[in-house]
């Protein structure tokens, strides 16, 4: 394999400092109030710098959810993996969810109003990373099924969108009105239960 150039090294390094500022920045002020004037002067660049790297600050906010994405997906496929029963396993996916975030609350204020909510809400909610806890899920009711817990017309895909969706309206609570992990726990068990009422088989 060839070894990156000195261009290609010092260009990963521009990208980090821009990317790291910017999460900063995204956190201490919200989507709107920082600038990518503000997160050049941050990370000790022009702000021609940061448009030889970026398209925009939404190309910077879309990059750095989706390396957030990325490492949420690992972190609860690794929770559920502990998991004795389906129920079980999908909710300890969505509880290390919900603590994932709740370590960089004014980070997740910003992704849930402007990822979620706005223009690249479909683009975000339709990627890898999202598709990947999707597949989680259906992944655990798929195998729920193969070892008789749940019955065979437990119809994977449909319930593994509505325990996605499930999900996804608890944040408002984690992040905005500071419910704990416990009220979400709770809350997450309750909306796992019905969605999975009538297809137990034992």
């Amino acid at each position: 394999m060839k070894a990156p150039t000195r261009r290609a090294l010092a260009k990963q390094q521009t990208r980090a400092k821009v990317l790291a500022a910017a999460r900063r920045l995204f956190s201490e002020q919200g989507y709107e109030g920082a600038t990518i004037r503000d997160i050049a002067a941050a990370a000790g660049m022009s702000t021609g710098a940061v448009f030889a790297n970026f398209a925009d600050k939404s190309d910077l906010f879309r990059e750095i959810m989706m390396t957030d994405m990325v490492a949420l997906a690992r972190a609860m496929h690794e929770a559920a993996s502990h998991g004795d029963r389906v129920d079980d396993a999908i909710l300890r996916a969505f509880t290390a969810g919900y603590a994932f975030y709740q370590t960089q609350l004014p980070l997740a204020r910003a992704a849930f109003s402007v990822g979620w909510s706005m223009q690249d809400g479909p683009a975000l909610r339709g990627a890898p990373p999202a598709q990947a806890l999707r597949d989680l899920i259906a992944d655990q009711l798929a195998r729920a099924v193969e070892r008789g817990e749940l019955s065979s017309d437990a119809q994977g895909a449909l319930r593994a969108d509505m325990l996605f969706d499930a999900y996804l309206s608890n944040y408002p609570q984690a992040i905005f009105e500071n419910w704990t992990l416990d009220d979400l726990r709770t809350r997450a068990r309750g909306q796992i239960g019905i969605l999975l009422a009538g297809l137990r088989r034992d």
